[in-house]
């Protein structure tokens, strides 16, 4: 096949045409633990609504709970939260080929240390890591010519239980892990874009305040600051980062307008829109009835402001941005539904669909063909 070389120009005006296209259309894929399958939706915007219908569900051999996803190729990399002796626990899925024939979407297996609740790729997408949240181990496994983790690189164990994140900073530096519940840190390393390997910085727990629990991470587009979910205190943590790569909180903002117990209640996703304006984080409470999405303003300081909330069926746990940033796609795991909110210029949230599928879907991503 012949090497076609395009001008910088070309490939920008290609990109804002594959932006505008995103509004009209975009799939939503999940995997389901209950069916042992990827389920991929087709989302249609129609103007003030989105018509969601469910596409190819491709049968996998294990119970996948977690996804990650190439931001330039149609390749998604599934696993399980543990692995069974004998029985496969990852796959790469590939629908390079289509998207429309089961038959000709290619699913490789491969082999992984252990489950993991969060997966991630490295910037430049050499790497695949997981955290996994009983043991707190994080892996990085290097990807082959043909984009199949192979090798496993690189171990971290700092002998702390539920490790929930693994996602590197914009600039392929540095590893932020942040630890829930009782275990309460936020551990930082420095990345190696070449090996894989995570070294720990001169300080290694960012000591986040105490009972916060920071779980999941979204950065800022532009500015030095990332925001973490706070599973235990159900609001949002900010941190400056330094050119060193060290995290400095400046801000722990809690949720209001609503009365919470002290127990049933637990934060879970965090999503920030590709202008830096909102972030969107889960509330968890169906124990009480009071399961939200949760609306955040982000400041031209960095800081954030609580905006309100949005109801949300039981159990609001994975979400996900539609590629053009305009709509917030979110699981609700105890409910069997997946929920589409368009977001509006105030950071309001409009429901504009709903459609029913597997209960105990926990995560999610979108994807503009």
């Amino acid at each position: 096949m012949p090497i076609i070389k395009v001008t910088t120009l070309f490939v920008i005006q290609l990109f804002a045409l594959s932006v505008a296209a995103r509004e009209e259309a975009f799939t939503i894929l999940s995997p389901s633990r209950e069916t042992n399958s990827l389920i991929t939706v087709s989302a249609t915007i129609d103007g003030d609504h989105v018509n969601l219908k469910k596409g190819l569900q491709l049968n996998l051999d294990f119970p996948p709970t977690t996804i990650a996803a190439s931001s330039n190729q149609p390749l998604f990399y599934v696993t399980g939260n543990q692995v069974y002796e004998g029985r496969p626990a990852a796959a790469v899925i590939d629908f390079s080929q289509s998207t429309a024939d089961v038959a000709s979407v290619v699913i490789t297996n491969f082999e992984i240390a252990k489950g993991y609740a969060y997966l991630s790729l490295d910037r430049k997408e050499n790497f695949l890591l997981g955290a996994n949240y009983r043991e707190g181990v994080i892996d990085v496994y290097q990807l082959d010519e043909n984009h199949i983790p192979t090798t496993h690189v690189s171990s971290l164990n700092e002998g702390r239980k539920n490790a929930h994140c693994v996602l590197l900073s914009p600039d392929n530096r540095f590893v932020y892990i942040p630890y829930v519940k009782d275990t309460n840190a936020l551990f930082q390393y420095q990345f190696n874009e070449g090996t894989g390997a995570l070294t720990p910085l001169k300080k290694l727990n960012a000591d986040p305040p105490l009972e916060t629990g920071p779980r999941h991470l979204a950065y800022h587009p532009s500015l030095p600051f990332l925001y973490f979910s706070n599973e235990q205190h159900v609001g949002v943590s900010v941190y400056r980062k330094g050119i060193d790569g060290q995290l400095e909180n400046i801000q722990v903002c809690d949720i209001t307008g609503l009365r919470l117990p002290d127990d049933g209640r637990s934060a879970s996703d965090i999503v920030i829109t590709p202008d830096g304006k909102f972030l969107f984080t889960g509330l968890r409470a169906a124990k009480h009835g009071l399961d939200h999405i949760s609306r955040w303003k982000i400041l031209e300081n960095g800081l954030v402001k609580h905006l309100g909330l949005t109801k949300a069926d039981e159990v609001p746990w994975g979400m996900a941005l539609s590629p053009a940033g305009d709509y917030l796609v979110v699981t609700g795991f105890g409910a069997g539904t997946l929920m589409v909110f368009r977001i509006e210029d105030d950071g309001d949230l409009t429901r504009v669909a709903t459609m029913a599928w597997d209960k105990k879907i926990s995560d999610v991503v979108t994807w503009a063909p």
